[in-house]
C-alpha cells in the first residue's frame, strides 16, 4: 500500500501524516508513507488545497484533516 501526504510541511499536513501513521499501527497494515513537499508534485494530483492524502494513488482527501476513523474507513476500503 502506497500512502502520500500531500502539502508544504506546514502543521496540518504534519498532523495528517500522524494520524495516518497511527491509523496503520493500530491497524497492523505495513505501507509506504511518503510525504510529498514538492509543488509541482503536489499539483499533479488535481487538488485544490491542502493537506491531502493519496492512497494508491487515489486522492481521497484534501484540504482538511481527516478523523482517524475516516483514515481507517478508506485504507479498509483499499485492502478489500
Amino acid at each position: 500500500m502506497e500512502i502520500r501526504i500531500l502539502g508544504p510541511g506546514c502543521p496540518r499536513c504534519h498532523e495528517v501524516e500522524k494520524r495516518t501513521i497511527e491509523v496503520l499501527a493500530k491497524m497492523d497494515v505495513a505501507a509506504d508513507v511518503q510525504r510529498i513537499s514538492d509543488m509541482k508534485k503536489i499539483m499533479e494530483y488535481k487538488i485544490l488545497a491542502t493537506p491531502g492524502l493519496v492512497i494508491n494513488g487515489k486522492v481521497v482527501c484534501s484540504g482538511k484533516i481527516p478523523a482517524k476513523d475516516e483514515i481507517k474507513k478508506w485504507i479498509e476500503a483499499e485492502l478489500s
